[in-house]
């Protein structure tokens, strides 16, 4: 698992103007600085410089970047400030072991007691903060199930709190703290292919953040809107949606992943060159963003999530050699060295990127070896596993119908649709 930022501005650049790294790497060699400084620019290198390798590249090849795309360093995103900085942050409590440290965190405070008393004392709103946050980190790697049934115990003792005595700031802390809750438990039930419960929590979370005139909250429900309308298939009310929740969202992980899910939808519809552009809109905004301490919270976007997401919107946009560089990428970030992942269901998602990408060029075996893999994956959203499997097999029914592989795959998936 690689340690690096990725540089997903200066590979939003790339992709927006439909460039090969070859291509690109040409383009920079053909330059005034990469003629008489005689570079000598490969794919090689422009990999190193995507994946964040190098971060702050040598004077000449600054010079030659800035004269073939008109943009400055600093606006294809290298900076000479993240030298020494690290993708993966040294957190003190990783994702796997985060619903354990929220339960200690509850008895060590004795929040259940406070809670149950209404008690707001000293520390109680920032232990309460915290827990939310490692709620919400568990959610990438915790079974679902799991976590619904935590988070929704939680969510009844925080209501608690708003039944009691509380001052003007708190009480919008607590409706804060609840919105949040409240969110990430509508994120569980559509997982686990609980619709209706889905929504009502993405309605009411939303209330709350309109209540407290918390943008960021507002934007993450506009946001679980598009995903809901993207995994059912209405496209046209994912673009709707996301940029609803732009309108609201501010400079913030929000307004990434908003303009990424817009980037989708496009995708879905065929626009090439607005999601291309939505790609780009959302890297340079994820640029003005101070890199976040846990990447791995489910309502912080970080820069590995934009090339999991460009993976996606390439498959769909039919760009098999783009999708595929992303899909494996996407992979290598979030693969450990012993096999584990620290964001399975990106996983899957790109191994069935991979899997379609693979049936369009006529390698059946391929295909289905990683539809099998990521329907494998333990971790996983029901809902939008079968949605993206579906787009896989209906290519394999529709090239290799009468293979003993394709069949294979489709009983599986067939399977796993009547789970949801």
């Amino acid at each position: 698992m690689p340690d690096h930022i990725p540089n997903v501005q200066l590979r939003a650049w790339r992709n927006e103007h439909r460039l090969t790294r070859a291509e690109f790497a040409q383009l920079i060699n053909q330059t005034a600085t990469g003629i008489s400084e005689r570079l000598t620019v490969d794919e090689e290198r422009i990999r190193r410089w995507e994946a964040g390798e190098v971060s702050w590249p040598r004077t000449p090849f600054r010079l030659a970047l800035q004269q073939a795309t008109g943009l400055s360093p600093e606006q294809l995103g290298f900076s000479p400030n993240r030298r020494n900085e690290s993708r993966l942050v040294k957190a003190r409590v990783m994702p796997v072991d985060a619903l354990r440290a929220e339960a200690d965190l509850y008895g060590t405070m004795e929040l259940a007691q406070q809670l149950q008393a209404s008690d707001v004392g000293p520390g109680t709103l920032e232990a309460l903060a915290e827990a939310v946050d490692l709620l919400c980190r568990a959610y990438p790697v915790v079974p679902a199930t799991t976590l619904r049934d935590r988070t929704q115990k939680r969510l009844a003792q925080v209501t608690q709190l708003l039944r009691g005595r509380l001052t003007f700031d708190q009480h919008r802390e607590v409706l804060v703290i609840t919105g949040w809750l409240t969110a990430l438990l509508g994120c569980v039930h559509y997982d686990l292919g609980e619709r209706e419960e889905a929504e009502t929590a993405r309605r009411a979370a939303f209330e709350m953040g309109r209540q407290v005139g918390h943008g960021e909250l507002m934007g993450w429900a506009h946001e679980m809107a598009a995903w809901f309308a993207l995994v059912e298939g209405r496209y046209e009310d994912v673009v709707k949606s996301a940029r609803m929740g732009q309108a609201v969202a501010g400079s913030s992980s929000a307004m990434v992943q908003l303009t990424l899910q817009e980037a989708r939808g496009l995708a879905r519809i065929g626009d090439r060159r607005e999601a291309d552009r939505a790609l780009t809109r959302g890297a340079k905004v994820l640029g003005t963003l101070a890199m976040p301490e846990n990447p791995d919270h489910h309502f912080v976007f970080d820069h590995a999530k934009w090339v999991f997401y460009a993976a996606t919107c390439y498959t769909w946009l039919a760009d098999d050699d783009r999708a595929e560089e992303h899909a494996r990428e996407t992979i290598q970030m979030h693969t450990r060295a012993d096999g584990s992942s620290n964001a399975p269901m990106r996983v899957a998602d790109a191994h069935i990127d991979l899997g379609i990408v693979h049936a369009r060029r006529g390698d059946l075996d391929a295909a289905t070896e990683h539809g099998a893999i990521a329907l494998d994956i333990d971790r996983k959203s029901l809902a939008d596993l079968v949605t993206r499997a579906e787009d896989l097999d209906r290519l394999l029914r529709q090239k290799y119908r009468k293979e003993a592989a394709a069949l294979d795959f489709h009983e599986r998936l067939v399977t796993l649709r009547s789970n949801t």
